[in-house]
């Protein structure tokens, strides 16, 4: 008899999720299975309307399943908890807080003594870039600094587990650029996992190590290890003819999980 696997993290059994608008049922994601290995990054590829912000919203515990499972660490998800963070396509920065007090929130609702959180805040700061920034409100920051005191603010609650709902989407190139490398620089050598979900096939490859590909309703086109090694730079992956021959791969996908 062998005991239960403990490289799965996160199991996804037959998720279903149906809103209601204009009283008809709308389905949008239909019996969605998947698992999750322990300390692994994961990138979600989809278009939009594929069902990826659904599936990580009900991940994170705040909407039910209209039917299935999620077990997250053998317990069923049944509502948010601090195991797991969630990084969102919006910005959520609180406006009245300056950049150390929207770090310190999470801290701050647990209940963590003051000095504690005075001290980690600090870490963070430092961690994502934003020295010098503490005491500037979110109307003050540009698009990248808002994303990194938001990443700094989900790191603080210590999770085990990373949801990201395309971060970094709204960022110029170059930026954008700047915080994939920063992102992989805080996930490797922590042993934390991560969901990673995105529209962009360079992003998929660049950050994850299995790259999924939604169809309509979440229905998995491809799943697909990527075995490129790290660290990775974009510039020199586009002329890897494994990356090129990839990135053809992923795109066929992405093609036929559009279609009906």
């Amino acid at each position: 008899m062998t005991g239960p696997d403990t490289t799965e993290l996160l199991r996804i059994d037959g998720l279903t999720k149906q809103f209601v608008k204009d009283d008809m049922g709308v389905v949008a994601l239909r019996d969605f299975s998947l698992t999750v290995e322990r300390g692994s990054f994961v990138t979600v590829l989809g278009r939009s309307g594929c069902g990826k912000s659904t599936l990580l919203n009900l991940v994170a515990g705040l909407v039910p399943p209209s039917s299935g499972t999620i077990a997250y660490n053998g317990r069923n998800v049944t509502g948010p908890t601090t195991e797991i963070g969630y990084l969102t396509q919006s910005d959520t920065l609180m406006p009245w807080r300056d950049v150390r007090r929207n770090i310190e929130m999470p801290m701050e609702i647990a209940g963590v003594p003051a000095r504690k959180r005075a001290e980690r805040s600090r870490e963070l700061i430092a961690t994502v870039g934003l020295d010098g920034f503490e005491r500037h409100y979110p109307r003050e920051l540009s698009g990248g600094m808002r994303r990194r005191a938001t990443l700094a603010r989900m790191l603080s609650a210590d999770p085990e587990t990373l949801l990201l709902d395309e971060p970094f989407g709204a960022l110029d190139a170059q930026l954008r650029k700047e915080m994939q490398t920063e992102l992989l620089r805080l996930w490797q050598g922590s042993g934390q996992t991560v969901v990673f979900v995105t529209h962009d096939i360079e992003e998929a490859l660049l950050l994850g190590d299995r790259v999924v590909v939604l169809g309509r309703l979440g229905r998995i086109v491809l799943d697909k290890p990527i075995e490129l090694a790290r660290p990775r730079d974009a510039d020199v992956l586009r002329v890897d003819p494994a990356f090129v021959a990839l990135h053809g791969e992923l795109n066929e996908a992405l093609k036929e999980g559009a279609k009906t």
